[in-house]
């Protein structure tokens, strides 16, 4: 039986952290043997960010990253996820690795230690080294073996100090924006592609997940962050629950199939037979792709609502995924997406904290026993300092607050939710929104680089040195 908590009271090991990746805020792209990822290529070519932005300089955390742990330290953060530039360390995606590019990760594990932060490592937060993707990219075989590789690679040289490790951020962005819609890297719309792309990225989780054990501390835990999606639909008709069922295929059941319980749904296969015929899933894959799990990520920001599409609709749905012509969703050609009710982040996304419940209740269901974090949430809203050059954000702090209070409640009714990582830890680079969408709790101004923890970040530090959550209005 869980203890009992308070109402406001978090157990005392809970882990309070913020959460970044590596080219949205890194910069120096072209440092120490850094070489293109398909975020670069990307991002460089006209039309495919907003504003034509890129991460070159992003927030310059490669040359400022003491002085953003000292920051977090001032905050009384406890943890910090990060991910590594593959191709910072391993320039061409194979081969031996650059000792500078690893120098800057031991550096700053360093001195997140030196100020008592936890440090978690994510593996691949979508920057494939660009000579990868030039092979073929994810729907080819080879890149998984190439990851395993540099998950060795990483884990030798960090295994030591760094604990927690996370192979694949949202592996479903990367297939089916990256391969399907074409609104992230590298921007291929292809439906069969997509999900070659899916397959060869759990093996990559299976391959990294053994890899990784194999040069590092049995205590080390070794988990991935999945963006499954809380599907919902419109009604209890036949045809709505139907429609449901296959995005939840598409979405969730594609990863977690496999990751959590060695198959896919046959369900997934009966729906995208018209797409592709699943020949690339080889004997022993699924093995290989269902290795024991230490801890198991959620990313968390919106429900999704569907039903069956009219019969004379057709064109892009509002999937919440970006403006495209083409769909993300392979074989879904017969299922609408719908605007859920309720107040919007900046993102047009729908604040619901009540889905993030329910993720995480689910999982506890489909992984029992399995250790749970939230490894990313957050909202995105248009923030601006004040005269006094105060950054006041009330909407983050009740966005904060609600999702919180449910991750509270997910662990009273008996989930193990062991930390929480706030999405981002400070503004930066948002894909293909380029600088527009500001998720920080730290406010970064572009021109001068300078950061400005906002009242947010005040709040969340107040709840990560406390254990108990602020009231809404309270602004440290």
């Amino acid at each position: 039986m869980p203890e009992p908590m308070s109402s406001v009271s978090f157990p005392p090991a809970f882990l309070w952290g913020a959460a970044t990746s590596a080219y949205q805020i890194e910069g120096a792209v072209r440092e120490d043997g850094r070489t293109p990822s398909i975020w670069d290529t990307f991002s460089h070519t006209p039309g495919r960010t907003a504003g034509g932005d890129h991460g070159d300089i992003a927030v310059d955390h490669y040359h400022r990253y003491r002085d953003d742990v000292a920051m977090m330290a001032e905050l009384g953060l406890s943890a910090y996820r990060f991910s590594i530039s593959w191709s910072r360390v391993q320039p061409t995606g194979r081969g031996p690795a650059v000792q500078r590019g690893l120098d800057f990760y031991r550096r700053l594990v360093d001195e997140l230690l030196a100020h008592g932060i936890k440090p978690a490592v994510t593996l691949y937060h979508w920057d494939l080294p660009q000579e990868l993707e030039d092979a073929g990219g994810w729907p080819e075989r080879d890149t998984a073996y190439r990851f395993a590789e540099y998950a060795q690679i990483v884990g030798e040289a960090l295994g030591d100090r760094v604990e927690q490790w996370i192979t694949l951020n949202e592996p479903w962005c990367s297939a089916f924006l990256g391969y399907g819609s074409g609104v992230h890297a590298p921007g291929r719309t292809e439906p069969a592609a997509t999900l070659r792309a899916s397959h060869h990225l759990n093996l990559a989780h299976g391959l990294g997940t053994s890899a990784l054990r194999s040069v590092m501390p049995t205590r080390n835990s070794v988990a991935l962050s999945l963006n499954s999606s809380v599907v919902r639909p419109v009604s209890q008709d036949p045809a709505d629950l139907a429609a449901a069922r296959k995005i939840d295929d598409l979405a969730n059941g594609v990863f977690h199939g496999p990751i959590l319980h060695g198959a896919y749904p046959e369900s997934l296969y009966a729906a995208t037979e018209l797409v592709t015929d699943w020949s690339y899933v080889l004997e022993g894959d699924l093995a290989a792709i269902n290795q024991p799990l230490d801890a198991l990520g959620l990313n968390y920001y919106t429900p999704t609502l569907v039903s069956a599409a009219e019969p004379e609709a057709n064109g892009p749905r509002a999937d919440g995924h970006g403006a495209s012509e083409h769909s993300p969703w392979p074989s879904a050609d017969d299922v609408m997406f719908h605007q859920t009710p309720g107040d919007r982040t900046e993102m047009g996304w729908t604040i619901d904290p009540t889905g993030l419940h329910e993720l995480i209740m689910r999982y506890t269901r489909e992984a029992p026993g399995l250790p749970l974090y939230i490894t990313e949430n957050g909202a995105a809203y248009d923030d601006k300092p004040d005269p006094d050059g105060r950054v006041h954000d009330p909407e983050r702090i009740a966005y904060l607050h609600g999702h919180l209070s449910e991750v509270r409640r997910a662990i009273a009714d008996g989930a193990d939710v062991r930390g929480y990582y706030l999405w981002s830890l400070m503004d930066n680079f948002e894909w293909a929104y380029g600088y527009e969408k500001r998720f920080g709790a730290v406010y970064v101004d572009y021109s001068t680089l300078t950061r400005t923890p906002k009242s947010s970040a005040y709040w969340y530090g107040e709840a990560a040195r406390t254990g108990v959550l602020p009231a809404v209005e309270s602004e440290i």
